[in-house]
């Protein structure tokens, strides 16, 4: 593959060399660095927008490029996911597996396209489900933004207590505490209790 260095590549290689920084940031527990991570984040989705954009206005579209930009988007999603099994129970190990063991998949093959010399093209139904990734991503870290690290260490043991206790999945003891939000009987401000189900 030749290497075609023009500005939407560019931008597509920013947005990997994000992710370390975006993983580090987000895991402090300080809310400036939360923030940020939040910011890099919001930033380098709206790169993979710009940089498509641009490479096609500009018919400057390259296999690297092709082969790039799928590649980023995996590992800014894989990323983030991973940072929230340390950062939160209500993300499940089987559920990042999922998503990794798709995407590792994907990769794949794009990979021996790339070295059969077939031309590369991420479809719009991917389009369409990094945008949907991207946004949920975006929602966890805002409510990590929105509570205190406190408020997560409660939520974080509501869920483990009870999936210890009671033997609930992950999606039980997310719609008990809705149920409990609709009903007025969940503790704590608006905030809590919306990040305690979502």
């Amino acid at each position: 593959m030749k290497l075609e260095w023009n500005l939407p590549n560019i931008l597509t290689m920013l947005r990997v060399v994000s992710v370390p920084f975006f993983i580090y940031l987000l895991l402090q527990s300080d809310p400036l660095s939360r923030w940020i991570a939040f910011g890099l984040f919001a930033l380098a989705s709206l790169t993979d927008l710009v940089d498509g954009y641009l490479a096609r206005k500009y018919r400057l579209e390259t296999e690297l490029g092709k082969f790039l930009d799928p590649l980023a988007d995996k590992l800014l999603v894989l990323g983030s996911f991973i940072t929230f099994l340390a950062l939160s129970s209500q993300v499940q190990l089987w559920m990042v597996l999922c998503i990794i063991g798709r995407d590792f998949l994907i990769t794949s093959m794009r990979f021996l396209a790339v070295r059969k010399g077939a031309s590369l093209r991420t479809s719009m139904f991917g389009k369409v489900k990094t945008v949907f990734q991207m946004l949920a991503i975006i929602l966890i870290i805002f409510s990590f933004l929105i509570i205190s690290w406190k408020e997560r260490g409660q939520i974080n043991a509501m869920f483990e207590g009870q999936s210890l206790e009671f033997g609930r999945s992950v999606f039980m003891i997310a719609w008990h505490n809705l149920t409990a939000t609709w009903q007025g009987a969940m503790p704590g401000s608006i905030w809590f209790q919306l990040s305690s189900f979502g």
